[in-house]
């Protein structure tokens, strides 16, 4: 056994999740170590959906510009098909992802960020290249083998892949991203809900182009309605653009019961073929593997010193593309705390925290996508496809919608309703952005329960709600235009307040916590030209919002105070355990 390696941070994965807790602790200042089983980062595309709010986290991981450079853009992803195939009848499409016209209006004035597609073998190395750059040290073909812990920390035993020996690596703690097999998960004896293996799937990636196909249609997503794609998967045949428009990826079901067939590439290249609906095209495959649909969630993130993140706490299908943000947005809640808690700020209970805050969003989020499964369902009802058939005759219900009947077009209409439900995978902008916290590291303000005024999951509701995230609104200062969001984070508390707020700014200064300051109003340091903090902030000017480094809003005050610095101090100590 050789000698021991010490660091603050151990994270066992180099996915999203371990790649952006990296990111994240290496721009806090804090030591870590990755290391992944692998030889390379992922070599497939994998998750590829990403929403404003991780790319709000990216934003102020100071990795915003390079994904941009590299992702597919919103306006290339949005008119998802429905389709017999790609060469085939067009069945309908839903307008995605944030382009219907008014949910796009809804996403500029949700956010300073755009949703993007970028699929996982492009984002591992922004997120790794910025943690190593920052200070990671980063461990190709070390496998994780066990751990133990006690009151100072976590030693975890590791194998060199290439020399074939083990040695311990000693960390303060220690957190498990390591996918939805988690052998830190297990290690660690996380409490799970929910279910493994509830349907098969295959994912096929090949080169093809397709383009007069797809180009007048540009979507991220193509469904397609044949014959067998109701047998396990995801609801339906899907070929997914990887690059526009000559890098693909399809996932066609199997029956799981049965075992996942021979992936031959003659038999990739035979559903790729049927998908696409043309035998002339050339076609290159890259890949072919199996994988189950899951609907597991974790019911408690940590153990003592160990922690997890992403898959390994949350395994569902890739419905909603809620995948890797969610996993990105559990590194990014948990390393501000650990690095708070190592510097001595916070006690270990903010820690507790984690668990609170990300386990009922994981839950959620298992929920939402496997119900987006189901929710394909109607479509093929509506075509009479459900029930066992020959091709000839689901090919014959799909041709009897033209018909001049009044059952065709009931029928017609009964398609038009089922594909347009699909909203609520395709644009389920307030599960994206709704996410609520309630925990000890949020101070309630003793106002009345939030009340939503429209569908929770499609539409976002801004609020400064303590528990909610700072809601979005462009300040001018000087020349510049920024918004609220980049007033804050950088793994710092930030106190926004306004004209009349000196007592807060004050109070600010006073505390041992190292707290920015935002002011905003007529000839300060920021002004409100359009009015919309004055509506969205939801407090007086001489109020004040403590907003988390996460960009959550953790204590809210809707008026000047007399005891200014009691109630903040007050609320820091409840914030970071201390109380």
């Amino acid at each position: 056994m050789s000698t021991v390696v010490e660091t603050d941070v151990l994270i066992v994965g180099s996915g999203p999740a371990g790649a952006s807790a990296a990111l994240a602790l290496s721009t806090y200042g804090v030591p870590n170590i990755v290391v992944t089983r692998y030889a390379s980062l992922a070599d497939t595309p994998r998750a590829h959906i990403t929403n404003q709010r991780t790319m709000e986290v990216l934003r102020d991981l100071g990795v915003e510009q390079e994904v941009i450079a590299q992702a597919t853009p919103q306006h290339l992803m949005g008119n998802t098909t429905f389709c017999t195939s790609l060469a085939g009848e067009e069945l309908g499409r839903v307008r995605s992802w944030g382009n219907d016209p008014l949910v796009q209006a809804a996403h500029e004035l949700a956010s300073p960020t755009r949703m993007c597609d970028m699929p996982q073998h492009l984002m591992e190395p922004v997120l790794v290249d910025a943690a190593v750059a920052r200070g990671t040290a980063l461990r190709f073909q070390t496998e994780y083998l066990s751990h133990t812990q006690d009151t100072g920390g976590v030693t975890a035993t590791v194998r060199d892949r290439l020399r074939g020996d083990t040695y311990e690596i000693r960390a303060k703690y220690l957190i498990g991203a390591d996918g939805g097999r988690s052998k830190v998960a297990e290690d660690a004896g996380l409490p799970m809900g929910g279910q493994m293996g509830v349907a098969g799937s295959i994912n096929i990636v090949f080169e093809a182009d397709l383009s007069k196909y797809t180009a007048h249609r540009p979507s991220t997503l193509y469904w397609v309605l044949a014959p067998g794609a109701t047998v396990g998967g995801i609801g339906a045949g899907l070929v997914r653009c990887v690059r526009p428009w000559n890098e693909w990826l399809i996932v066609w079901g199997y029956d799981v019961t049965a075992g996942a067939p021979d992936l031959t590439t003659e038999y990739a290249e035979s559903v790729v073929r049927q998908l696409v609906g043309d035998d002339e095209i050339p076609v290159t495959i890259k890949s072919s593997s199996a994988w189950t649909v899951n609907e597991m969630y974790a019911e408690t993130y940590s153990h003592g010193r160990v922690f997890c993140a992403g898959d390994a706490t949350h395994r569902h299908p890739p419905s909603n593309g809620l995948g890797s943000n969610t996993s990105i947005q559990d590194s990014y809640n948990l390393a501000w705390k650990l690095k708070l808690v190592l510097d001595g700020t916070a006690s270990p209970k903010l820690l507790d925290t984690y668990t609170a805050e990300r386990a009922p969003i994981g839950k959620q989020v298992v929920t939402r996508a496997n119900q987006s499964i189901g929710e394909t369902a109607p479509i093929f009802e509506a075509l009479d496809g459900l029930s066992p058939q020959t091709p000839e005759q689901l090919w014959a219900n799909i041709a009897a919608r033209k018909d001049a009947t009044e059952a065709a077009e009931k029928q017609r209409a009964k398609l038009r309703e089922a594909i347009a439900f699909k909203v609520y995978e395709f644009n389920a902008h307030g599960v994206d952005l709704n996410q609520r916290y309630a925990s000890d590291a949020i101070v309630p303000d003793g106002t009345p329960a939030e009340t939503f005024v429209r569908d929770p999951e499609l539409h976002h509701q801004p609020t400064s709600r303590p528990g909610a995230r700072i809601p979005h609104a462009w300040l001018t200062s000087g020349t510049r235009t920024v918004s609220t969001l980049d007033t804050v984070g950088q793994g710092r508390f930030t106190l926004l307040t306004g004209i009349g707020g000196e007592g807060w700014l004050r109070a600010a200064e006073a505390q041992d916590l190292d707290i920015a300051t935002v002011v905003v109003g007529p000839g300060q340091q920021y002004e409100d030209p359009y009015g919309d903090w004055a509506r969205l902030s939801e407090i007086s000017d001489a109020g004040a919002l403590l907003v988390r480094p996460d960009g959550f809003v953790a204590f809210r005050h809707a008026t000047a105070a007399p005891d200014a610095e009691a109630l903040l101090s007050d609320a820091l100590r409840r914030i970071l355990g201390h109380a």
